[in-house]
């Protein structure tokens, strides 16, 4: 191969061009990224950076040695539009075409946007600018935030509107935030957060419009109640971002469709990170977009499916003071026990366990113990092919 490219300048893209140089890979390197931005950490975007604890210079993953060391051509502020139907040709949006050996797919995922006008005062944070936006709206003074998602990136964005002092409301539709991804009991602990944080937590009912001329000031839920707001935060999950690929051959289906390895239809297209639905599954994880890097690379340059992921999913979020941390593949028929502390005292660490086998961990401000049970689960996991 003498050309690879990298479609997408975000911390799974930068990981998959340390690796092919890693690997060995001594060719042409092009990154395409579609934001003016060198690859950056999202995680502190809800948190640290959102309430002014840290600055954008902390955010960056890479340094100007690095980057010369990679030796890549970076192509910032330009989105790829296509790929041509035999994935060798990325198409950019502003005329430029990129003829390329191998492809690596990490265009990751959009925020989701609520239907309807756009009115000012209403933010997504998924991105550095998103953030930028929203840290600005919350230095004006006190603020009626309203926050739609009950999810990780709504919890963490709620904690940290409170630390600013901000009057905050969560409104999720479903009966308890984190339902699905920790079962009723644990979610219920989580629930709780928010009471003792400081934040008012409405359940069980949707968004039926946003209430305003130029800017919000009200949120009306399917229930009818009208919820005053300032600024408004929508956090109701992302969108893999695949328009691009209309018209190649490369199978998409809410996300990019891959085997085991990354691999997809064609075997010197591989796709990493958020935009990637590896085996069937699409995990939107800082460990995914890091970990499979280093295997869809290692098939990229063989040329075939040389290897295959390991995944075990694994997710942390701070909120309202407490580190959250949880590993595994939890089912709905899973029982929960607990082994150390309890929800009422604010600190724990709990097995869901299945026929007498655990199959996944939830801890709250046990970081020590839970990291033992994360590595014994991996421990567990079928050796890689």
């Amino acid at each position: 191969m003498r050309t690879i490219t990298v479609v997408g300048a975000s911390l799974t893209g930068l990981y998959a061009a340390r690796e092919l140089r890693a690997q060995g890979y001594d060719g042409r390197l092009v990154i395409i990224g579609d934001e003016p931005h060198q690859p950056y950490d999202r995680p502190p975007l809800s948190k640290d950076f959102l309430v002014g604890r840290s600055d954008e210079a902390q955010l960056a993953l890479s340094d100007a040695e690095e980057t010369e060391e990679l030796a890549a051509e970076w192509l910032l502020g330009v989105r790829a539009r296509g790929l041509d139907p035999r994935g060798r040709t990325v198409l950019l949006e502003d005329g430029r075409t990129i003829a390329s050996d191998g492809v690596v797919i990490a265009t990751g995922a959009s925020a989701r946007r609520l239907p309807g006008p756009s009115l000012s005062g209403v933010h997504t944070l998924r991105t550095l600018d998103d953030a930028r936006a929203l840290r600005t709206a919350l230095t004006a003074g006190p603020r009626r935030v309203v926050v739609i998602g009950g999810g990780f990136i709504g919890a963490e964005t709620a904690s940290s509107c409170v630390a600013l002092g901000h009057e905050v409301t969560v409104v999720e539709a479903a009966p308890l935030p984190l339902l699905p991804q920790l079962g009723a009991d644990m979610a219920t602990f989580c629930a709780g957060l928010h009471a003792r944080g400081g934040a008012e937590l409405v359940t069980g009912t949707g968004v039926a419009a946003l209430h305003g001329e130029r800017a919000v000031r009200a949120v009306e839920l399917a229930d009818g109640r009208l919820l005053p707001a300032d600024v408004v935060v929508v956090g109701i999950g992302a969108v893999p971002n695949t328009d691009w690929l209309a018209g190649s051959t490369v199978a998409v289906g809410d996300g990019v469709l891959c085997d085991d390895g990354c691999v997809t239809g064609l075997p010197h297209v591989v796709a990493v990170g958020d935009v990637a639905r590896v085996g069937g599954v699409r995990a939107e994880h800082w460990t995914s977009a890091t970990e499979q890097p280093r295997v869809a690379v290692r098939n990229l340059l063989a040329g075939h499916t040389a290897e295959t992921v390991r995944p075990l999913p694994y997710f942390w979020s701070d909120q309202y003071g407490s580190r959250i941390q949880f590993a595994g593949r939890r089912r709905a028929d899973d029982t929960v026990r607990l082994l150390e502390g309890a929800p009422e005292e604010g600190s724990f660490l709990a097995a869901y366990e299945r026929e007498g086998h655990t199959t996944a961990v939830l801890a709250v401000d046990r970081p020590r113990p839970f990291m033992r049970m994360r590595r014994g689960l991996l421990a567990e996991l079928p050796v890689a092919a």
